[in-house]
């Protein structure tokens, strides 16, 4: 049995547990977190209302054929120091004075903090409301935050304002954050308008890198965003033997995996 969590911790787990396993049980999930089963419905009636889970007789199925994309606050939650990790080493490929796209997404906003304190004298373009925040007052940063409708929770700009706003610019690299990755079908995003502003970004710069963590590899969702000859870099916390991991690294691209020791394994 596992010590307890915290609320959004626990939540936080399920969720990802649910959108892995596709189906779990009370039972099972009160044992492993050591709560009882009546705290276990109350947290699935959370990812109930979250559009995560459809509970079922005594347990619960991820909600609908493809993933639903659960909320920003679940997904700062999940993996947050596996995150972290990706989010050092994505910086480590930064240069100094490069104009760099940040998006919008929990692991690029980790991607932001990690940049604070190294100087770089960037040129950051981002759509994300929490990504400006964070840069805002970091000496020798420039940020420019694009134009757009507002996504309630995400709080990313999004629409046409978004996308023609990365016609102005050349840059030299896009981070882009992202809901699967896959072998064949390259990245796909859960929200039609975000991935129109994810192929914008894309387009506007000469190398991408995509940050995503563990959970995300493997997954194809909705909306297409990129093909695999498009990612110049993959950084992510899975393992080098992960059928996407090989994939990827079989069709050229530069495959960067965050190891235990929370450094970019050789």
């Amino acid at each position: 049995m596992t010590l307890p969590l915290d609320v959004h911790a626990r939540r936080a787990a399920i969720a990802t547990r649910i959108q892995t396993d596709r189906e779990v049980d009370f039972a099972s999930l009160a044992e492993e977190f050591g709560v009882s089963e009546m705290t276990i419905r109350r947290d699935i009636e959370k990812l109930e209302e979250q559009g995560i889970a459809r509970r079922v007789l005594g347990g619960a199925i991820a909600f609908g054929g493809k993933s639903t994309e659960p909320s920003f606050d679940v997904r700062t939650a999940v993996a947050a120091g596996e995150k972290a990790h990706i989010a050092t080493a994505v910086a480590d490929l930064l240069a100094p004075q490069e104009t760099v796209i940040l998006d919008s997404g929990s692991t690029v906003l980790a991607v932001a903090r990690a940049l604070k304190g190294r100087g770089l004298g960037l040129t950051v373009i981002t759509p994300s409301l929490l990504v400006a925040v964070e840069l805002a007052d970091e000496p020798d940063t420039t940020v420019l935050l694009t134009g757009g409708k507002i996504r309630p929770g995400e709080l990313s700009l999004i629409g046409a304002e978004a996308e023609d706003f990365y016609l102005r610019y050349n840059c030299d690299t896009y981070v882009m954050g992202i809901a699967g990755v896959h072998g064949r079908r390259g990245a796909s995003e859960y929200h039609r308008e975000e991935g129109n502003v994810k192929q914008a970004a894309m387009r506007a710069a000469d190398r991408v890198i995509v940050a995503a963590d563990a959970s995300k590899l493997g997954r194809v969702q909705l909306i297409n965003v990129a093909p695999v000859s498009a990612i110049s870099v993959l950084v992510t916390d899975g393992p080098a033997s992960h059928p996407t991991v090989e994939a990827l690294r079989a069709a050229g691209v530069d495959v960067r995996c965050v190891d235990a020791a929370h450094a970019p394994a050789p």
